[in-house]
């Protein structure tokens, strides 16, 4: 029962966010007049509501005034003192979850000694620190050790038509996806996305005065997925 009290607060927050959050409100919380506090007051009282009505308790009002309370501070936070970005958008959903979890824990979850066991269980389970371990290699980790590999390789003037730090990016990605396909028994799928990305990425380099580049992308792509398959093996290895 208490973990369906979770979900109904966690689910109500996404409702709140993303489909009662119209344009209208989300523009009018960053205006540059007194207007907005209007609208960010609104959009908490909102998010209040909602999470009053999913978790059904008529008599508890401590869910809707903290959720409340932390979005209108929030908000105020994020549009005085913080950028429209990703890392903003990220803090800012992590905060709000936060919040619902110490509230539910606070208020409905009273697990006591069960919690801290299964606590200290997950705390000392080998497969899941292997886990965590391969997806941390496989982001910076590799990202410099592949820079200083095909470092030699570069060709001069290679970043002139690139968006800044988005082989970066895109190592990232084809590194987690390879791990994850791996781990779930699906290693098929490596060959579908080395497809993809071999028709996007290497579409416009089949031109003869173009082979080093082509060759340098080919030797970065051979290199990230060959490190992402081997870490992911010998993970699979250990958790046996």
């Amino acid at each position: 029962m208490t973990m369906a009290i979770l979900l109904r607060l966690l689910f109500a927050h996404v409702l709140s966010d993303f489909v009662f959050q119209s344009d209208r409100i989300c523009e009018g919380k960053q205006e540059k007049t007194s207007k907005k506090y209007v609208y960010q007051q609104l959009h908490s009282f909102i998010h209040a509501l909602t999470a009053y009505l999913f978790v059904a308790d008529w008599s508890n009002w401590i869910i809707p005034l903290v959720i409340f309370v932390s979005h209108v501070l929030m908000d105020y936070i994020k549009v005085e003192y913080m950028k429209k970005d990703v890392a903003s958008f990220i803090i800012d959903q992590l905060v709000h979850i936060a919040v619902i979890v110490i509230l539910w824990l606070s208020l409905f979850d009273h697990c006591g000694d069960l919690c801290r066991e299964i606590f200290r269980t997950e705390w000392n389970d080998m497969n899941i620190w292997a886990v965590v371990t391969a997806y941390f290699l496989i982001l910076k980790p590799t990202s410099v050790f592949l820079s200083l590999f095909i470092k030699r390789w570069t060709p001069s003037a290679t970043t002139e038509k690139s968006l800044p730090n988005a082989g970066k990016w895109i190592g990232y990605f084809e590194r987690i996806l390879i791990l994850t396909f791996i781990l779930t028994g699906t290693a098929e799928g490596i060959g579908f996305l080395l497809a993809a990305k071999s028709i996007f990425r290497f579409g416009e380099l089949s031109k003869a005065q173009e082979i080093k580049t082509t060759e340098y992308v080919l030797i970065g792509t051979l290199a990230s997925f060959t490190i992402a398959i081997i870490i992911g093996f010998a993970v699979l290895q250990i958790i046996k």
